[in-house]
């Protein structure tokens, strides 16, 4: 309503001016009114959403728990196949995994210091009954002739390799490492 429509309803142009002013107010009180009421549907459907947000953060939450739970496990094992692995190699073992195959891996755990526990009783054991699969403790020494140093013309302290088979070449090389060949 304006004012020219109250005016034609009998109201002085005072009265006419309240009624709008009131009606104004009024407008301005349902307009906040209906704007709450938006806040509130607003309010709940992101309470909803939040709740279901809040349902997904704690799965994925429990799902990262237990990928870092398997992933430090994973770790662990390969920690402890590694030293195996690296305690069979020191131990001189010839294949690996037939020598893997004959322990009991149940019975080795990796301890804090790094070394394994229950190695020592497994080796010996492994090396009593399967000794083959080992390779020999002592070093191949250089077996056949040794030419007397100086009695050939060669120096004294050289070897004439010339003169060596390739199993005592072989041998003299692993023995002297930075031995020249001539």
């Amino acid at each position: 309503m304006n004012k020219e429509e109250l005016l034609s309803l009998g109201l002085t142009e005072e009265q006419a001016e309240k009624v709008l002013a009131e009606m104004t107010e009024l407008q301005k009180s349902l307009k906040e009114r209906d704007s709450l009421r938006s806040q509130l549907e607003e309010l709940k459907k992101a309470s909803g959403d939040n709740a279901e947000l809040q349902k997904q953060i704690t799965a994925l939450q429990q799902q990262n728990a237990e990928q870092a739970k398997a992933h430090k496990a994973e770790l662990a094992q390969l920690r402890l196949d590694n030293a195996i692995d690296n305690a069979l190699t020191a131990a001189g073992a010839k294949n690996l995994k037939a020598v893997r195959a004959l322990l009991d891996l149940d019975k080795l755990q990796l301890g804090e210091d790094g070394k394994l526990q229950g190695w020592p009783e497994q080796l010996e054991a492994l090396q009593k009954s399967d000794g083959y699969l080992f390779a020999a403790a002592q070093q191949p020494t250089f077996r056949g002739f040794q030419p007397a140093a100086g009695s050939d013309g060669v120096p004294a302290g050289q070897v004439d390799t010339s003169k060596m088979n390739y199993e005592e070449l072989c041998a003299y090389m692993q023995q002297n490492p930075g031995a020249e060949l001539k």
